[in-house]
């Protein structure tokens, strides 16, 4: 591997452990920027041991009235419902209602196939039953009417199957509405009468509900995205996506769920352990994620310009939430920040300064840097107003310039600044600092 590879690699590798407290001011630094910024609107939880530990939220829930979103503002949360949609039919199994053996031709003997897709097949995305949100100029067409469950029926049926059931795993919304559709057969019930009396009732998550037209007079956010400036989304209707999409929620709410249901709080510890199991990177409701050395389980969700993302790390007992309603910066990065925070590991405030430097300026910097404490030489280049960094045998890095002087490389996590008057560059990385001589 390049050595500079291997520079940056170990910068990040190693081992975790969490913190004893995390930094909430730095959290709130973090956050504040990106919404200075008009990066992201939306809502943070962070659990231990049961309790919340962090809780921010920056922009806001309607922008129309100016109104701030509270730590009890509602969001949709898009597929981070079809966690409490396999959570609910694995308490219908539990409760003798139904098995994951069980086939759906009794329940919807128009689908192709049905006679051999199981309720597992549905939970673990391996019926083949075409994603209905797949078809999207068809789905765009129709996304902000109710639909009957016989219409989203037919609409799921004429998409037919793209694989035979158990040949492979392909995600699929359709996988979930039909479970929502056979756990209100098993209930006689409709879908948000069964979350609240198996979940949110149990638990008191007092802000957890199946979705309607949003109301931000009951504090629930509107969605937005970002095209110069903020902009209102359209609403898909919640009788289209049913337990695929269609929870609304908190933060709070969501990290006391997912470690309720981590604590066998609501499911037998046989159920978690079936949810939790990985085929073909599929969990049933559930998304295995690494980070470091440390294993999490959870989902993301997106729907009109809410994206959500939720995480359990059920070894150190830690759940966060990340709930947006307006996000134009990747969520990812936002994800790794708030585990870097649990961890104790180093992460930087971005940088969203722009400054742009004449060839003249860049003409100073340019050379070769090193130092007896850094494993490598650095060349600084330029083409045109562009300003590049390289080390032996490694690909060019582009610089961005924010301030004059002062430059940085995203993907790698890099910060320069240039003395010219001593000849020095100072890199800096994960919070590490190394000054280097120009040659």
């Amino acid at each position: 591997m390049k050595v500079l590879k291997i520079v940056l690699i170990l910068l990040i590798i190693n081992h975790l452990g969490f913190a004893q407290s995390i930094d909430t001011q730095k959290l709130d630094s973090y956050f504040n920027t990106l919404e200075a910024n008009q990066k992201f609107m939306g809502s943070v939880a962070i659990l231990k041991d049961g309790k919340v530990i962090y809780n921010k939220q920056v922009g806001y829930s309607d922008m129309a009235s100016k109104q701030k979103p509270n730590k009890e503002t509602k969001y949709r949360i898009g597929s981070v419902s079809k966690v409490f949609t396999a959570t609910l039919m694995f308490k219908a199994i539990e409760e003798g209602k139904i098995s994951l053996n069980q086939t759906i031709e009794k329940y919807f003997p128009e689908i192709q196939n049905a006679n051999t897709i199981t309720i597992f097949h549905l939970l673990n995305h391996r019926s083949g039953i075409h994603s209905f949100t797949d078809s999207k100029e068809e789905f765009l067409s129709y996304h902000t009417q109710p639909k009957t469950e016989t219409e989203m029926v037919n609409i799921i049926t004429k998409g037919g199957s793209d694989f035979k059931p158990d040949e492979k795993a392909a995600y699929s919304n359709s996988n979930y509405v039909l479970l929502s559709y056979i756990l209100e057969k098993l209930y006689n019930k409709p879908y948000n009468q069964i979350l609240e009396d198996k979940i949110t009732k149990p638990l008191n998550l007092n802000n957890t509900f199946f979705g309607s037209k949003i109301n931000p007079e009951d504090n629930e956010a509107y969605a937005y995205r970002f095209d110069k400036k903020w902009k209102k989304t359209d609403e898909s209707h919640p009788s289209i996506s049913m337990g695929a999409g269609g929870v609304v929620s908190t933060p709070t709410d969501l990290v006391h769920f997912i470690e309720a249901l981590f604590n066998n709080k609501i499911l037998l510890p046989e159920s978690i352990a079936k949810m939790k199991t990985i085929q073909d990177k599929f969990g049933m409701g559930l998304f295995k994620t690494k980070y470091y050395d440390k294993v999490s389980y959870g989902h993301n969700g997106e729907i009109d310009g809410f994206i959500s993302v939720l995480r359990c790390f059920p070894d150190e007992n830690i759940g966060f939430a990340i709930v947006s309603n307006g996000l134009d910066y990747p969520m990812n990065s936002i994800e790794v920040t708030i585990v870097n925070s649990l961890f104790d590991k180093h992460y930087d405030i971005p940088d969203f300064r722009i400054y742009e430097p004449k060839s003249k300026e860049l003409n100073q910097y340019l050379g070769v840097y090193s130092s007896e404490t850094f494993p490598v030489k650095l060349t600084v280049t330029r083409s045109g107003n562009q300003l590049h960094l390289q080390a032996p045998g490694n690909s060019v890095m582009n610089l961005q310039a924010t301030a004059k002087g002062e430059f940085k490389h995203e993907p790698a996590g890099l910060t320069i600044i240039f003395d010219i008057e001593k000849n020095q560059m100072q890199i800096s990385q994960g919070g590490k600092i190394n000054v280097l001589n120009k040659e």
